[in-house]
């Protein structure tokens, strides 16, 4: 009983490559020296001798910092700093095909959560122009609501909008990522659920109302997918 309370105390010794600990000390050397993009890194002899280690694992952490996007060469320069692709990776990845169903309800979820959140922006940064164009696509789903395929279609443009209407770029492509997963999840849905609150509602909402009322217009509109969560 003492051994197990112990073990859940102390928790058990992680094993570290050598290339782990060097990577681990790079990471801590940039901050500490407030490398910016663009600045030059040692050479790799440099930071072999440095620390005590071999090119071949000062190489092999590089390697991984690279592939991260942290670090890139340059022709004539050498390894430099890079500002870091934060999405990159997840875009390779993000995949219904090759994602389990609970990771595909927990992305919907985040979906369903940013949408009910982008008001402030929207109302900070809506255009009359954006707003009729918003209006023509609720008006076109409108026409094509019996066919599913058009269904879709119409549903990711109406959202798609929304996202470019706050003028937030790394939300416009975060919700690019999602389209593959949303438009999976909506095709498994056997007959068209409809919310309280419709696209046109919404796009009436915005000529009219207030970011507040969008918001729980949002949150209406979007409520028979919250259903599902409970």
């Amino acid at each position: 009983m003492a051994n197990n309370v112990l073990n859940k105390e102390l928790g058990p010794i992680v094993q570290k490559t050598m290339a782990d600990v060097v990577e681990i000390r790079l990471r801590e050397y940039l901050k500490e020296k407030s490398f910016k993009p663009g600045d030059p890194l040692p050479k790799e002899l440099e930071i072999a001798q440095s620390l005590g280690v071999s090119r071949n694992v000062v190489r092999e952490a590089l390697s991984r910092l690279r592939m991260l996007g942290m670090v890139e060469t340059k022709k004539k320069r050498g390894m430099v700093l890079s500002r870091p692709d934060i999405l990159s990776s997840f875009e390779r990845v993000l995949d219904p095909l090759i994602i389990g169903e609970s990771t595909l309800q927990d992305i919907f979820e985040i979906r369903l959560t940013l949408e009910v959140g982008l008001a402030d922006l929207l109302y900070l940064r809506k255009t009359k122009k954006d707003v009729e164009e918003l209006e023509q696509i609720a008006r076109n789903q409108k026409v094509t609501s019996g066919r599913q395929t058009f269904r879709i279609k119409n549903e990711i443009a109406f959202h798609g909008k929304i996202y470019q209407m706050t003028g937030n770029e790394t939300l416009q492509r975060f919700q690019n990522m999602l389209l593959p997963v949303f438009g999976y999840l909506v095709s498994l849905e056997k007959v068209p659920i409809i919310g309280k609150v419709s696209h046109l509602d919404l796009v009436e909402i915005l000529k009219h109302g207030s970011k507040e009322e969008f918001r729980q217009g949002m949150l209406q509109h979007l409520e028979h997918h919250f259903a599902k969560l409970k």
